[in-house]
């Protein structure tokens, strides 16, 4: 039985889309004879035809991946993207290759493998960002001959 113009009325007069119009299937035949909107407000107080709820997208599944990712879960090779440092902050990227920096002059000023003053000059290079690594460090140190003789 053919109801898609009493649908479309009831829709417009229950401020909804016509997807979201339920009509009672043992009714079916009363809302077939209903034509006027007289008719249809009738029928949906009565409640022959009523309105559908709206259909939810379930936040389950994400509120559980959530807490998973909160825990440190779920971020192994598979779901990672981009290089290992683009999941690092630019800052933070500068503060682990600083800070490893600064390890190794302080190790070599204390093993007496290059002077104090040395010391001072390379802390201010590596500060300006002159060394991308300890190895360019390390280079740097040899090419200006500044180890110490043994």
């Amino acid at each position: 039985m053919d109801v898609s113009t009493q649908r479309k009325l009831a829709a417009r007069l229950l401020n909804v889309g016509v997807n979201r119009i339920w009509i009672d299937p043992d009714r079916l035949d009363d809302v077939a004879l209903a034509i006027r909107r007289d008719d249809i407000r009738r029928l949906i107080h009565e409640g022959a035809i009523q309105k559908a709820p709206i259909k939810g997208i379930s936040r389950g599944r994400a509120k559980a991946v959530h807490e998973k990712k909160k825990r440190g879960l779920r971020s192994g090779p598979g779901s990672r993207k981009g290089k290992r440092t683009s999941r690092l902050s630019g800052k933070q990227r500068w503060m682990i290759k600083i800070r490893a920096i600064r390890r190794h002059l302080k190790k070599l000023r204390a093993r007496r493998i290059i002077k104090p003053r040395d010391y001072r000059r390379l802390y201010r290079l590596s500060k300006g960002g002159m060394f991308s690594s300890i190895r360019r460090v390390d280079m740097y140190i040899q090419e200006h001959k500044m180890k110490r003789r043994k």
